[in-house]
């Protein structure tokens, strides 16, 4: 790596320096080469040179562990700053993470952090009896490795309501015990995969996993590890895992207040199957188990449905006769791709960026939920230019590497995955055939009656955190505040008395929509202050909005309050909310270039009439 130029930019105090240093950070993989780009990232501050664009907040953010912690924290610090998610660290003391985290009056909540990371030492998860031991005894010992981290987890959750990630543990990847160590529990290589799993399944919604025994098995075994480096300065592992653990853990923070995208748009020719099916025809197509070509389109395929499985959309933009376009789908036996599995098609001859750009009103979609896949550089250029928020991947020449561009991109990595997501494609194509409906229909009232809508509406359940954290980060066009929440914050809001947070669920004869609506509100004297309010814009205008308001002030006099304050704060992205409170009947009260109140006397509200039937889950807190 050549750093002379970033070098020169430094000293002529150029602002270009900081895209040129988040260029080279992304290509780093070398150990020396991220820690230098991270002496001249300080350099910089030390320099006071302005960096372009707004810098979001720093978030608080503490590592303990069994290891030393240096230099990882500077890794951490320096990746993060450049993905705009600046932290401000404290760093607890080598192998002391016990006691940090036990002790009440430690420096680590002192600090009161954010994002919490462990680093549990390998060395506490070893089986310390015999190989020849009673299964039950080496599992028992393994629950209560597994039980520990939990509980540690725990305490600082208890402590600190904040987002906790800790590592799993490494695999061992020396011959020792050889082909024995699959054998028994007590061996570490069956042990910590145990611990591993045990400690994956049980962790509750606050704790994420680092997947450390994943990374080092794709950085490999024997070189995860440095022997010399944990005997000298005791560091966790080789120089090269620090990277990509430093790497993980920032994917991990960006992902509490960034959801994953939700649109994959595909090409057809060489992206679904190989040739041109307009011209070679619907047998001339390469595609199936009678070439190794064929199978690796085929493969393809089969990834993206498992991808739509999990709650992304799919969606097919290609330059091509629409009936030619659609034939495989519909005629060729390997085709693992149906039209059934797609949300929309779109084969024509406009440009594919106009297309693009036309679904995003048809889903109700930003363009930044959007990702593009084709095999033609010269199409993805085009969308690049003239839909810049679609992110776009352009496959390379051979079929086999495509599964692996599309599983590497980190763009649709779930944080959690509900019953939801993969009825998403069903939700969408019912939401088609209830706007077939209201085309043929002329009397509003008629229609949404012929609906036959039924909403639950339900506080707040632990079950739910997961979806209910997924719909916070993620919604933006209707969404009063654009507050976010993690799930540990959400889980915060369960368990704060001045806080009500309530969900609405809604199907129809068509379908179930699922989860549609999240309320959160903050008593504050007599006043309940709506913190949050969003929804599914597939659902506006049919009397959720209204039935939402009711329970809200059901809600609010039920806590003695006399008035609901409601707050509009401007995105970018939620401009068809501005006018929405005072249609609800709320009064302006205060307005500037960035925020709008209103206030409700709740003396003076009536419960507005829908055409929704209505089921409530008890409160139990009221």
């Amino acid at each position: 790596m050549d750093v002379g130029p970033l070098k020169n930019l430094l000293l002529k105090g150029d602002p270009e320096f900081w895209a040129q240093l988040k260029t080279l950070t992304k290509s780093a993989r070398d150990f020396e080469e991220l820690f230098l780009l991270s002496s001249l990232r300080k350099k910089a501050h030390a320099r006071h040179l302005a960096k372009p664009g707004s810098s979001a907040k720093p978030l608080r953010f503490a590592l303990v562990g069994g290891y030393s912690l240096y230099p990882l924290h500077e890794l951490i610090e320096h990746l993060c700053e450049l993905e705009n998610h600046p932290v401000e660290l404290w760093q607890g003391d080598y192998d002391n993470y016990l006691s940090e985290i036990m002790d009440d009056d430690s420096g680590l909540y002192t600090f009161a952090p954010q994002v919490v990371f462990m680093l549990p030492a390998e060395r506490r998860c070893t089986y310390t009896g015999h190989l020849t031991d009673a299964r039950e005894l080496q599992q028992a010992e393994a629950q209560r490795v597994v039980d520990g981290v939990l509980e540690l987890a725990r305490k600082v959750s208890e402590k600190t309501r904040a987002e906790i990630i800790t590592t799993n543990f490494m695999l061992p990847a020396r011959h020792d015990l050889g082909a024995f160590r699959s054998r028994t529990l007590g061996s570490d290589w069956a042990f910590r995969k145990w611990v591993n799993l045990e400690l994956g399944l049980a962790a509750p919604a606050y704790l994420h996993i680092c997947d450390w025994s994943f990374l080092a098995h794709r950085h490999g075994g024997l070189a995860a590890r440095d022997e010399r480096l944990w005997f000298e300065s005791k560091q966790p592992c080789s120089p090269a895992l620090l990277v990509e653990l430093a790497r993980e853990v920032t994917h991990l923070i960006r992902s509490f207040k960034h959801a994953p995208k939700k649109v994959l748009v595909l090409d057809l020719d060489n992206t679904l199957w190989g040739g041109v099916v307009a011209d070679d025809g619907l047998d001339g197509i390469e595609l199936g188990d009678t070439s190794p070509r064929g199978e690796a389109f085929k493969a393809f395929q089969k990834y993206i449905v498992s991808l739509k499985q999990r709650g992304v959309l799919l969606a097919v933009c290609s330059k091509n006769d629409l009936a030619k376009a659609q034939e495989p789908f519909q005629k060729h036996p390997e085709m693992v791709l149906r039209l059934d599995d797609l949300v929309s098609f779109k084969a024509n001859w406009e440009p594919k960026s106009e297309n693009i750009r036309a679904m995003a009103p048809e889903l109700n979609l930003g363009l930044d939920s959007f990702v593009f896949v084709d095999d033609n550089p010269a199409e993805i250029e085009i969308v690049r230019q003239f839909a810049p928020e679609v992110t776009t991947i352009l496959l390379g020449p051979d079929p086999s590497d495509y599964v692996a561009q599309l599983a590497d991109c980190r763009l649709f990595e779930p944080r959690s995955l509900t019953s939801e997501d993969a009825e998403r494609t069903n939700q969408y194509r019912s939401d088609a055939q209830r706007k077939s409906l209201a085309a043929s229909v002329t009397d509003m009232a008629s229609y949404l009656e012929s609906l036959q809508m039924e909403a639950a509406i339900s506080e707040f359940m632990p079950v739910d955190v997961p979806r209910l954290a997924q719909l916070i980060n993620k919604s933006n066009q209707f969404n009063l505040t654009t507050h976010r929440r993690s799930e540990a914050e959400v889980s915060a809001v369960m368990k704060d008395k001045n806080f009500i947070g309530y969900s609405v669920r809604l199907k129809d004869r068509f379908g179930d929509h699922g989860l549609i609506s999240i309320v959160i509100g903050e008593k504050s004297g007599d006043t309940m202050n709506i913190d949050t309010w969003l929804m599914s814009c597939r659902v506006l205008k049919r009397g959720v909005e209204e039935e939402v308001l009711n329970e809200l002030v059901r809600l609010a006099k039920a806590r003695h309050c006399q008035s609901l304050l409601g707050t509009y704060l401007p995105t970018p992205k939620n401009e068809m909310v501005r006018d929405f409170y005072g249609k609800m009947g709320f009064t302006l009260t205060t307005e500037s270039e960035t925020k709008r109140e209103f206030e409700l006397r709740l003396e003076n509200f009536r419960p507005r009439p829908t055409k929704i039937k209505i089921f409530r889950r008890a409160y139990e807190n009221l």
